[in-house]
């Protein structure tokens, strides 16, 4: 579990084929503080498991369902991702609950620069669209951020804009995105709860239906 409040910005320093996944190096000192085998790291918003560390660095495996879901299909050394631990027990919920659990990739269309912050709109799958509210909560490559426009519910391409503060940008890899840039994106999880529970609730009971 996380919170989408980055620790560092870290840095992909090898790729592995690894089966038909990967094995991922990456540089992030502040994240292998205190880290053990088979710790939660998130990078780049995609949950990862520890299998080896040094004093300044991790190796995770990647495998293919993740590759499919997430920008890590492209990643490579030199790559920079956003990093972020594990929350603690007794931890501070600065953002909001976040899995680590891809709902897919968005793109970047527009980015329109301001005196003290930076309005990015990011074009989302279609399925994904009725997850996002004006004003909610939204993981875009690991971060947690508060949607501050999104589209019609009717409109042609789905999307969702986000403004970010001078320190987002500073402490994350958002200060690099581009038109055309791919991110990971992790719905609210209140909100996909909610869309569980409504599909069932449209569904008639059957005779002798537990439910």
């Amino acid at each position: 579990m996380f919170t989408g409040i980055i620790e560092e910005i870290g840095l992909i320093t090898a790729v592995e084929p690894s089966g038909d996944g990967v094995r991922l190096t990456i540089h992030a000192p502040t994240a292998v503080e205190g880290v053990g085998h088979g710790d939660s790291i998130s990078i780049g918003g995609v949950c990862l498991t520890v299998v080896d560390w040094t004093d300044d660095g991790f190796t995770a495996d990647v495998m293919k369902q993740t590759l499919d879901m997430s920008t890590l299909s492209g990643a490579e050394p030199g790559t920079r991702v956003n990093v972020e631990r594990a929350l603690a027990s007794g931890g501070r919920l600065g953002g909001h609950i976040v899995q680590g659990h891809i709902d897919g990739t968005g793109t970047v269309i527009d980015v329109r620069p301001g005196d003290e912050w930076q309005v990015v709109r990011v074009e989302i799958p279609a399925h994904l669209a009725r997850l996002v509210v004006d004003k909610g909560s939204v993981t875009l490559d690991g971060t947690s951020l508060t949607v501050s426009a999104v589209s019609a519910p009717a409109a042609e391409t789905s999307w969702l804009e986000v403004s970010l503060i001078p320190e987002t940008l500073r402490a994350t890899t958002f200060g690099d995105r581009r038109v055309g840039d791919r991110l990971n994106v992790e719905t609210d999880i209140l909100a996909r709860h909610v869309e569980r529970l409504t599909a069932f609730a449209a569904v008639p009971a059957s005779e002798g239906s537990t439910r």
